[in-house]
């Protein structure tokens, strides 16, 4: 792939301050886009910002809790401002703390649903607004292998990351005649911030690893290459697709 197949563009990506947010991020930039980096606290992105403006890249970080429509709103407007365009999007931000299903609240229900389905959606509305104008965009939403397969103690996440697959294809559809491609991936455990506490666990990194055929769990930047890929011009002909990233595990 051209390493700088993307100059030119503006990628916009969500929950970038860590993890596979972080490695999008930094991916974008070494295949030559500028970045918006969406923060639930400005604080939160100067590591990723160094890293970025040190390829050479502009980067603009605007407070982003997607958990807020107005603050989703002000967030696209604000990178419009300073980018005057918004070519990519990766809707990466979402939670996911695990709890029994027999023992989930309300408000845990509700949390999860409106960061992981209802700010996927409206960030990708906001954005996709502008794309629709400028007759041109590449949408990558941040599913998970946990929307194909169950997982104990995870039937929120998994409930919501199987949305997320569906709303690709209906976006995909639906926007289609704007040249817009909207895609997803669709990660296994991934070594970030978020899982350590879990994958620190030794039993319990041993039964992950027995599900996946490559024997290991993957780390960031085996997430952002894909991304890269499928916000490229070598992926102009995708659509609809969410592409596993999972080892293998839901091929059996």
């Amino acid at each position: 792939m051209n390493p700088q197949i993307l100059q030119g563009k503006v990628a916009l990506i969500t929950g970038a301050a860590k993890g596979i947010g972080m490695a999008c991020a930094v991916a974008m930039a070494e295949a030559g886009a500028d970045v918006i980096l969406g923060l639930k606290e400005i604080s939160t992105g100067k590591e990723v910002s160094e890293k970025i403006r040190k390829l050479g890249r502009e980067v603009l970080s605007v407070k982003m809790d997607i958990s807020s429509i107005p603050e989703i709103n002000q967030a696209v407007q604000e990178g419009l401002d300073h980018f005057h365009r918004i070519d990519i999007l990766v809707n990466n931000a979402g939670i996911g703390a695990p709890n029994r299903a027999e023992d989930v609240n309300e408000k845990d229900f509700d949390d999860t649903l409106n960061v992981n389905l209802k700010g996927t959606f409206f960030t990708a509305q906001a954005v996709g607004r502008e794309m629709i104008k400028q007759r041109y965009g590449r949408i990558i939403n941040i599913s998970s292998q946990a929307g194909f397969v169950a997982l104990e103690t995870e039937s929120v996440y998994c409930m919501t990351k199987a949305a997320i697959s569906h709303l690709t294809k209906c976006l995909a559809l639906e926007w289609a005649k704007y040249n817009i491609n909207v895609n997803a991936v669709a990660p296994t455990f991934t070594k970030t911030p978020g899982t350590k506490k879990w994958l620190g666990n030794e039993e319990f990194y041993q039964s992950v690893i027995k599900r996946i055929p490559l024997g290991r769990v993957g780390i960031p930047e085996e997430v952002a290459a894909p991304v890269v890929f499928l916000a490229s011009p070598q992926a102009s002909l995708v659509t609809g697709a969410t592409l596993m990233i999972d080892g293998g595990w839901t091929i059996q």
